[in-house]
């Protein structure tokens, strides 16, 4: 029975770290997908405008980029969610749908960039509605790739647990993320496993293992 409690309790905590994974570097691309698209429902394209990447910037005018969301209803925006967070890198995929203040629903796909510390959005791909002939293929970031991301911010939210402060996981993260969440919001959020008695940082070498394996 004790075995069995360990495994079950080995799989939550591979589960959050994978949470917390996700949260932890992609955090800084949804900001500036929300904001955005925050823009976007103001109409106000210049400001959209500014979250796009160099590139992007210089291939799409506000004109240009004010058609391709009117055709695509994306300027009747309401609300996003991102069902799918991908990152690899300095660059990353957020994959969602948008839903329109008319109740429709637009599958869309957010590239992103990063560029002087932070993230821009590279390219905008809705699929066509309709008949299809193909679509580009997401960036997916290989299996080391994911085990490292999972791996460091582990450690780091090990190391802020045995301190019982979440200080140092604080001063990991993203400058916004660190604006967004202060010390005193993750200890109230994570302050359970301040006194299970469990040390996190043993994960360290199951990770090991499997970027060996």
């Amino acid at each position: 029975m004790k075995r069995l409690l360990k495994i079950v309790v080995g799989i939550v905590v591979v589960f959050v770290a994978a949470i917390i994974a996700v949260l932890y570097f992609t955090a800084g691309m949804a900001d500036t997908a929300n904001t955005f698209f925050a823009a976007i429902k103001k109409q106000d394209i210049a400001t959209a405008r500014s979250y796009l990447s160099e590139d992007f910037k210089a291939s799409t005018d506000e004109a240009a980029l004010t058609e391709f969301l009117s055709k695509g209803a994306l300027l009747k925006f309401k609300e996003a969610s991102w069902s799918n967070r991908q990152i690899s890198g300095g660059r990353g995929v957020l994959n969602g749908e948008v839903i329109t203040d008319t109740g429709g629903v637009v599958p869309l796909k957010l590239l992103f960039v990063k560029e002087n510390d932070a993230w821009k959005i590279y390219g905008i791909q809705k699929p066509t509605a309709g008949l299809q002939t193909g679509e580009s293929s997401p960036i997916v970031p290989g299996k080391s790739d994911q085990v490292a991301l999972v791996k460091r911010s582990m450690h780091d939210f090990a190391l802020s647990v045995n301190s019982k402060s979440m200080e140092h996981f604080h001063g990991t993260v993203s400058q916004l993320w660190q604006r967004q969440f202060t010390p005193q919001k993750l200890n109230e959020s994570f302050g359970a496993f301040f006194d299970a008695g469990v040390d996190l940082t043993v994960l360290d070498a199951l990770f090991d293992e499997v970027l060996i394996s």
